[in-house]
């Protein structure tokens, strides 16, 4: 998120003072959940999976907030300014999938299933679902790999935004900002992750409803914002039109390139990819029984129809404002760079007090989704790779959070290295390539060790090599955008990306994923049905409405 130069620069109204006790009182009370953790913190279960008993507002705040990073508020906000109301397509499958399904399907079953196999991460419970240490090193290195540049855009918008606003070097921001979320994370563990994410969420809310009302306060209403914002589509980009976009209040031509990148990337990819994510599913095991899941459903689906649809509503509804304000469109006045749409829109429109508070809610957007990834990332070397793979499972309790506070060190370090190295405007690529990636990867095997007995290892492990081969090669060689930032192909072929139109901006998600499903399903039938002893010791009690529901 490299366009955020300057932000909070005209918020002269806001004194420096203020900024600086604010951000510190902030800190202060995130160190304190931090430290309530780490006391509370007294065995490898606590300090992975918070002792399986966090109340369900906490668990559903804090899986919203995981869910929902600056990626949203920022990279797709700004997004918004450019596909329009389309995007709110992504808010309803985040609440439909990401949260009904979510929670209701795959929730109870995984955290049933979890317990009855002593599981404490999203490796170690496939791993041990299908009796496969290498599936679980597997999974756990596919998260090292990929997630640190998911992790590493989150932390460079938020790095980007404390430079701006303290007017400190890109450096020095980036390192205080990871070393701050490191600190809590280490010494707290997952609860102290889950604690700090309930009050950052909480903020999240409060700050985006203002934002909302004030939006519509400047673009005339309701009714008057959205009519003004249908009436300027003559004004749309040159480019956005030979793209296929008609206005911002309508989808893009159907078979258009803008209509494939924004279905098949932002909406299929996020909105499908959630359940497969590694950070969020070993959410579902923290709670005590499937009536928390029942209760956190609601708060969860407010917090994810809250957060995008007003992120993506403002970014729409900011081209009304710049071009009552300057005469141009939101992407013109942002000199192009879309992760500069809001940051310049907040300054531009809001008062200084809000700035206080808009700040607060990015901080707390950046840093609740990059403890979950540190925490994760630091589980699947330490537990996941250290522990179970090359110890074989011969260490445990003290030596086993030893060695993952160790993997969150180490994590913490490969991601700063990334944030500082990447490229600006990439906050909202690198989450869709995450989330479509780990979908192609994980999803077929995670759906088939809860809902069927008859996937083997043999099948988990074609299907999760396959989907993970592919949608490399694919976001390699194929898809333009990808390939180009990547620039393997230009090295290797003497050309940007191989893939021609509508192939180019296809997702990888919607070709590895069917390939995925069908090397599970396939060589699954080729292959020995697993023990009917261990498939009954994983499923006692999933899928039982009565048991799960209370148990």
């Amino acid at each position: 998120m490299g366009g955020m130069h300057g932000f909070l620069l005209t918020g002269a109204a806001v004194p420096m003072g203020v900024l600086l006790v604010v951000t510190a009182v902030y800190v202060l009370v995130i160190g304190y959940l931090g430290f309530r953790g780490y006391k509370t913190t007294k065995t490898s279960t606590d300090y992975l999976l918070a002792g399986r008993n966090i109340h369900p507002y906490v668990m559903a705040m804090s899986y919203g907030a995981t869910f929902i990073s600056t990626s949203a508020i920022v990279g797709f906000g700004g997004v918004a300014a450019n596909l329009g109301m389309g995007l709110l397509w992504l808010v309803f499958l985040n609440i439909f999938v990401g949260i009904f399904i979510a929670f209701a399907v795959f929730g109870k079953r995984t955290r049933r299933m979890g317990r009855n196999l002593d599981a404490h991460t999203f490796p170690e419970f496939l791993g041990r679902r299908f009796q496969s240490r290498f599936i679980q090193m597997f999974v756990a290195a596919v998260i090292f790999i990929l997630m640190p540049l998911y992790a590493a855009a989150v932390l460079r918008g938020g790095a980007e935004f404390i430079k701006a606003t303290f007017a400190i070097d890109l450096g020095v921001a980036t390192f205080i900002f990871a070393l701050i979320v490191v600190a809590y994370v280490v010494a707290g563990g997952l609860r102290g992750v889950m604690f700090t994410d309930a009050l950052q969420g909480t903020i999240m809310v409060a700050g985006m409803l203002i934002l909302l009302v004030m939006t519509y306060a400047k673009v005339g209403g309701f009714t008057g914002g959205h009519e003004a914002l249908t009436a300027l589509a003559p004004q749309m980009p040159e480019n956005l039109q030979k793209g296929g976009m008609v206005g911002w209040t309508a989808m893009p031509k159907f078979g258009s390139p803008i209509w494939y990148s924004l279905v098949t990337t932002i909406i299929l990819g996020v909105g499908i990819g959630v359940l497969a994510q590694p950070q969020l599913a070993v959410r579902f095991m923290t709670v005590k029984s499937g009536r928390e899941l029942n209760r956190a459903v609601m708060v969860g689906g407010l917090f994810i129809l809250i957060i995008p649809g007003v992120a993506y509503t403002v970014g729409a509804l900011s081209n009304v404002y710049f071009w009552q304000m300057e005469g141009k469109v939101a992407i013109d006045a942002a000199g192009g760079n879309v992760d500069q749409v809001i940051p310049m829109y907040i300054n531009a429109a809001m008062p200084g007090w809000f700035v206080v508070l808009f700040m607060l809610t990015l901080l707390s957007a950046a840093m609740s989704t990059m403890s979950s990834q540190f925490h994760t990332m630091g589980t699947s070397i330490g537990r996941d790779i250290f522990e179970e793979g090359i110890r074989k499972g011969r260490d445990k309790g003290v030596q086993s959070i030893l060695v993952t506070r160790i993997g969150i060190i180490v994590a913490f370090a490969v991601t700063l290295v990334l944030a500082l190295w990447m490229p600006g405007s990439i906050v909202a690529a690198a989450t869709a390539v995450f989330f479509g990636v780990a979908a192609a990867a994980f999803l077929p095997t995670f759906v088939g060790c809860l809902f069927t007995r008859r996937i083997t290892k043999a099948g988990a492990i074609a299907g999760m090599t396959s989907g993970f081969g592919f949608a490399i090669i694919w976001l390699a060689f194929v898809h333009a955008k990808n390939a180009e930032r990547l620039g393997i192909c230009q090295l290797l072929f003497d050309k940007p990306a191989l893939g021609a139109y509508p192939w180019s901006v296809l997702d990888p998600l919607v070709v590895a994923l069917p390939l995925s499903i069908l090397a599970t399903v396939i060589v699954s039938l080729m292959t020995k049905a697993p023990d009917d002893a261990h498939l009954d010791r994983c499923m006692a009690g999933v899928g039982r409405a009565k048991q799960a529901a209370s148990s």
